[in-house]
């Protein structure tokens, strides 16, 4: 079973960086794909970057494509969210989740999710 451990959240002010860590345990990253959920009180879930491990393949929300940058270290088992310009909307608990996806397979980097974290708290002042 795949575990997984968010961290690097905080509180920042508008126009700040951040960045994300998860890390993963019980397989190895080139199995997997990534995503980063993110959930504002009041809100329903929604997506915000992907990765499929084995050959990097991204894929981002508009809101956060000029923005965010999903990247892994497959050394460290890690996969990592890092986000500049961060605006007051962009506070919410971000969750990290993974599937299984060979590289062979269809790109669908938004559904399929089997794995979640417990998530970390961003939040951006004015």
């Amino acid at each position: 079973q795949v575990q997984l451990v968010e961290s690097g959240g905080g509180l920042v002010q508008a126009g700040a960086s951040l960045r994300l860590s998860c890390a993963a345990s019980g397989d190895t990253l080139s199995r997997l794909a990534m995503g980063w959920f993110r959930q504002a009180p009041g809100k329903e879930r929604e997506f915000v970057a992907a990765i499929r491990c084995s050959d990097g393949r991204l894929d981002y929300a508009d809101s956060v494509k000029t923005r965010f940058t999903i990247s892994r270290d497959t050394a460290k088992n890690t996969v990592f969210l890092q986000m500049i310009s961060l605006k007051p909307e962009d506070t919410a608990v971000y969750y990290c989740a993974a599937k299984y996806a060979p590289g062979w397979s269809l790109w669908i980097p938004k559904n399929g999710y089997a794995y979640w974290g417990q998530g970390t708290q961003v939040t951006v002042s004015s």
